[in-house]
């Protein structure tokens, strides 16, 4: 392509960010396409068009100052396309940066990865990937690092939390499929049980049947993976149902409203309102929700963000469920992704703010102070806060027991038995609903 048509197609591109079709903002798009052009044809040293582009684009999307928003570049690309289709070839784990450290945090591994079955926990800390050191690299260079084809391997320097030495780990890299809904334990064939394993009496007389069914991200597949598991459940005599969104990021907006849709049967879900007031969306419940007649309690901790902020905020307005644990992470705003043909490269730009159907605020903005109204508050008396050791404990036993039953080896269960105390808060408001009810 001859190169004055490439800044032609880079104006453009530059022009068609901007909201407004004035002619000031023509002027800028020519002038940016200019300084790259003077730049690339007078600078003392060679540089590529594409660069140029790609740190205009950069330097345009930190003006905005907000986290959630940013430029896919072209190699990018895929590797986002392949994080939306849930399945990649990858060790397993979902990575984030420390805005203070700049150093690369685990966020959670995926259960059933080769991350996970390596022991790798969510706080972990990746110094080294390869021979590739981590100080302030971007999240999408760690992640193209660890991502590579199924069967190769690659070595991580990983410095637990907590501990003061770090431990090598080489992990062998697989398809990474990600199943959205899981169960309580699994079987020999890797199968989840999705009944709770361990709770539920009813006072002296028999055990209830707790359906509990976790949430680890919002997909496209999320609703018809919960239906299908709620038909088993109920179809098996389920009493009561524990959704758990603890360490659940979020995802996608329309399958969080999905999975509200199946809740309740009217009313406001969420509320999205972008900068104009006249362009609010009101998402309301399409009557079809067929799970209605059991008691519902939410998990949530101070990880369970944007979509699972909206299903818990959703169903403890509508009273539909409990919400039990930790107050969220505080992220309302909704992401649209831009594809900008003409350069192979996205935008991903923050549109809008979601509010919950009473009318309150998600979002925790920078200067939000816990007094403030921000996230989704556990119902009262259902606060449970786990932190420190007992946090470590916790994802330890939750990672052990998300073992399938035959790789399970001596000593992979504690000397002491963990008591998940969110959870059995939970079972605690199940098991006095059911009592109420005979």
């Amino acid at each position: 392509m001859p190169r004055r048509n490439l800044f032609m197609l880079i104006a453009v591109s530059l022009i068609s960010l901007m909201c407004y079709q004035k002619v000031p903002t023509s002027r800028y798009g020519r002038v940016v396409a200019d300084a790259m052009e003077q730049i690339e044809r007078r600078y003392y040293q060679p540089v590529e068009s594409r660069k140029l582009f790609e740190g205009a684009m950069h330097g345009m999307i930190a003006q905005l100052n907000d986290p959630y928003s940013g430029f896919i570049s072209a190699k990018n690309l895929p590797r986002f396309q392949e994080d939306l289709d849930q399945q990649f070839g990858g060790v397993g784990m979902e990575v984030s940066l420390d805005p203070k450290t700049r150093q690369i945090i685990v966020m959670r591994p995926l259960v059933g990865t080769p991350a996970y079955e390596a022991g790798i926990r969510a706080g972990d800390i990746i110094l080294r990937i390869d021979d590739h050191g981590t100080q302030g690299m971007s999240v999408l260079d760690a992640v193209g690092y660890m991502r590579g084809r199924p069967g190769k391997p690659v070595t991580l320097s990983i410095l637990h939390e907590g501990e003061q030495q770090p431990i090598e780990v080489t992990l062998v890299r697989a398809i990474i499929k990600i199943d959205t809904v899981l169960g309580d334990t699994r079987g020999p064939d890797g199968s989840w049980n999705c009944f709770l394993e361990g709770y539920g009496l009813v006072g002296d007389r028999q055990p209830c049947r707790i359906g509990y069914l976790r949430i680890n991200t919002f997909a496209e597949n999320t609703v018809d993976e919960m239906r299908a598991a709620l038909d088993w459940l109920v179809d098996h005599g389920m009493q009561a149902l524990i959704l758990d969104l603890r360490n659940d990021p979020g995802g996608l907006l329309r399958a969080a409203t999905d999975v509200c849709d199946v809740f309740i049967d009217s009313g406001v879900i969420v509320t999205k309102r972008g900068r104009d007031a006249r362009n609010e969306e009101i998402v309301r419940a399409t009557a079809k929700g067929a799970y209605k007649d059991f008691p519902l309690a939410v998990l949530v901790d101070h990880d369970s963000a944007s979509a699972s902020e909206i299903v818990a905020a959703c169903l403890q307005d509508h009273r539909r469920a409990v919400i039990v644990g930790e107050r969220t992470f505080g992220k309302g705003t909704v992401q649209e992704i831009i594809d900008l043909k003409t350069t192979q490269s996205a935008l991903r730009l923050t549109i809008a703010s979601y509010w919950r159907p009473s009318g309150k605020n998600i979002h925790r903005t920078k200067d939000a102070g816990e007094d403030d109204v921000w996230g989704v508050t556990p119902n009262e008396g259902y606060e449970v806060i786990v932190e420190g050791e007992e946090l470590r404990q916790l994802r330890e036993w939750r990672r052990r027991r998300d073992m399938p039953a035959n790789a399970r080896r001596p000593g992979d269960e504690p000397a002491e038995p963990f008591v998940d105390r969110q959870l059995a808060k939970a079972v605690e408001y199940i098991e006095g609903q059911l009592a109420e009810e005979e």
